[in-house]
């Protein structure tokens, strides 16, 4: 099973600037909080949506379409999307895993706690403006290490050093083999695992992704985005732009130039010259 989890999917790191430590953070109680995101008051008393690094926790809380699709992604990473034959009854599942990620971050944040940010943004709608953070807990404890050793969350997501100074690699290492772990011991949403179908399920859903990609690929549009200042969905609407290399902008900006996106994993010279007429810079 050690081989299997190998394949992690997760964003390319793009080192940002240097993280401040915030600390004597509140957390401030949503109706719309995941595990992952969720609002909270600095002491200045100005209030920021963190979004984890590195942590993925379920989707709670579906209101579109683009919702739904990233829940059936989650669910078939997990492998319970079909939970004995029933979407309806992995749908449920999943949800509740969602819930009680959610609920575990309000306990663990119920003292104050402290972020650390560079402020990147990690918008995933053009709704929400997010930025991106590690937490540690007034018990000293990482945040998303937490739910992905719980097995309420997977190990996935914008990474970068951490505060304590371990590299993006060895963060992601370490956030794998929790995960691991959790899985080997069937908690959260990995006790709900159908192993035999999982290697299919993920394989499903590479192949739609891939599909995406290439129905992309065939449109066309008017329209230029700013990538200094669109959402993961914006950034997904250029033909070849995935949630992970659109990501991995967000992470990567401000970008000076339409021609700085060379320094994102992923996007060579070749790829450049595809995304020019769909991006520009503001």
């Amino acid at each position: 099973m050690r081989t299997f989890f190998l394949y992690l999917l997760f964003i390319p790191f793009l080192q940002a600037s240097e993280l401040q430590a915030i600390k004597n953070v509140r957390l401030i109680p949503t109706d719309w909080a995941d595990g992952d995101s969720f609002r909270v008051e600095f002491p200045d008393g100005s209030q920021h949506t963190i979004r984890l690094y590195g942590a993925d926790s379920i989707e709670w809380h579906i209101t579109n379409e683009s919702d739904a699709t990233r829940l059936r992604s989650q669910r078939r990473y997990f492998g319970i999307s079909s939970f004995r034959g029933s979407y309806a009854e992995s749908i449920r599942l999943a949800k509740t895993v969602a819930e009680a990620a959610s609920l575990r971050t309000v306990a663990m944040l119920s003292s104050p706690f402290t972020v650390h940010t560079s402020f990147a943004d990690g918008r995933g709608s053009a709704q929400y403006k997010r930025i991106y953070g590690f937490v540690t807990t007034s018990e000293g404890k990482d945040l998303a290490t937490v739910l992905v050793s719980e097995g309420l969350a997977r190990a996935y997501g914008v990474m970068r050093s951490t505060p304590d100074g371990q590299s993006h690699t060895d963060y992601l290492d370490l956030l794998k083999d929790t995960e691991l772990v959790a899985a080997g011991k069937a908690k959260g949403a990995w006790a709900y695992t159908d192993w035999d179908s999982l290697t299919e399920e993920r394989q499903k859903q590479r192949s739609e992704n891939q599909e995406e990609r290439v129905a992309l690929g065939t449109q066309t549009t008017t329209k230029s985005i700013n990538i200094n200042s669109a959402s993961r969905d914006e950034l997904m609407r250029i033909p070849g732009v995935g949630e992970v290399t659109a990501l991995a902008i967000i992470q990567a900006r401000p970008f000076d130039q339409v021609e700085d996106l060379t320094r994102v994993r992923g996007i060579g010279d070749k790829t450049l010259d595809k995304l020019r007429p769909w991006v520009k810079v503001k």
